[in-house]
């Protein structure tokens, strides 16, 4: 009964992509040594190298002459007599239009409650068959996996992901292993070369926010919630933000307006996300974690630790030297979890990350974490 409801299932999707107008049809043999009792087919893709991709269009933009500043925060924005002035160390900045082309925009708003962080883990491996698949393939698994060929200086790697989980909830360290658990069962594996991982925002009914930034001044834009498909939606945000700036229709402005008054479908996703910030927002100011001592530290180990009467985010590195930080996120106050396998201290609320001196990783915090001084000295 289980495999025939997973059949019509699967027979609805695939109608529903047919109907939708795109070029699907299904697929007798899969792409990868992954079993299968279903497979569809889209034809007519493309593969981009997204490094070369963004680094095409940013010399096309300068030859355009735009200017780009790098590793330039901006501290603070205004707006006067129509124009935008940002602050930032290297100097003021004007402009006439303002687009948060930021992952999320900064700091506490609208669009931290309609966007869910979470992190996704990807491995690239070396084969002993040279058995690597042509094209991008993806299962149906919950976590999902995907599959894609990238050759580095004549040697091709399998680019595997997938095991992702909302940013502070899961085990990044159990993540790697059952990432490479899975490559192991269906490839044979020679090497783990490169692993990394990532960061992205849900949005409550799968569609991003693009365009116009509800409740700000009328020339700022945003665009956020691209859900793990930067290359598509980045591109697309720059052709509907265009065409809004110059007065221009756009098909597409209206589906993913960020003011939309409610979400296109998902509203129980957007409950059940939400209501897991809630808990967080209570439950870390009421349930501190309890440890006997500072000492039960291993070095290169983190934890929350409840110190004199204060919850404290402690780190010990390998040298023995210990890290002691305000745990509370300077976002909207929730705790920081630790996170073993990239070292760092990462908010299950909104998704903001710090590294284990309290330096913003990712937004949408702007502000670093508190250090805290500890008098004690702890043994290796």
């Amino acid at each position: 009964m289980q495999n025939l409801r997973k059949k019509v299932s699967s027979c609805k999707r695939f109608w529903k992509l047919q109907k939708s107008g795109l070029s699907v049809e299904a697929a007798k043999e899969n792409l990868v040594p992954v079993p299968f009792d279903s497979a569809i087919c889209f034809s007519g893709q493309g593969q981009f190298h997204p490094l070369r991709y963004i680094n095409a269009l940013l010399s096309e933009f300068i030859k355009l002459g735009g200017v780009l500043l790098p590793d330039t925060m901006i501290n603070e924005n205004s707006f006067e007599n129509q124009v935008y002035t940002l602050a930032t160390i290297k100097g003021p900045i004007r402009a006439k239009k303002l687009i948060y082309a930021t992952h999320i925009p900064p700091g506490l708003g609208l669009m931290n409650f309609r966007n869910a962080p979470y992190r996704s883990y990807v491995l690239g491996v070396r084969l002993k068959n040279q058995n690597y698949p042509e094209g991008l393939a993806y299962d149906m698994q919950e976590p999902y996996h995907y599959f894609r060929t990238q050759e580095i200086d004549g040697q091709p790697y399998l680019i595997v992901g997938g095991q992702d989980h909302k940013t502070g909830h899961g085990d990044p360290e159990q993540a790697f292993k059952s990432l490479e658990d899975y490559v192991r069962q269906y490839y044979e594996l020679e090497s783990v070369d490169y692993r990394w991982s990532s960061q992205y925002y849900v949005p409550v009914d799968g569609l991003p926010y693009i365009g116009q930034f509800p409740g700000a001044d009328k020339g700022t834009y945003m665009a956020t919630g691209f859900n793990g498909n930067g290359m598509m939606f980045g591109t697309l945000s720059a052709k509907i933000i265009c065409d809004l700036i110059l007065e221009k229709e756009n098909p597409y402005a209206h589906l993913f307006d960020p003011s939309r008054s409610k979400p296109v479908a998902g509203f129980k996703e957007f409950v059940k996300e939400n209501a897991d910030v809630a808990w967080h927002f209570f439950a870390d100011r009421l349930s501190p974690v309890q440890l006997k001592s500072l000492a039960d530290l291993k070095s290169g180990e983190g934890k929350l630790v409840d110190f004199d009467g204060k919850k404290l985010a402690v780190y010990k590195d390998e040298l023995g030297k210990v890290t002691a930080l305000n745990p509370r996120c300077t976002h909207a106050g929730c705790i920081v979890q630790f996170n073993a396998a990239e070292i760092s201290w990462d908010c299950p609320c909104h998704g903001g990350r710090f590294d284990i001196s309290g330096k913003v990783i990712t937004g949408p915090p702007t502000i670093d974490l508190e250090t805290l001084i500890v008098s004690y000295d702890l043994p290796s």
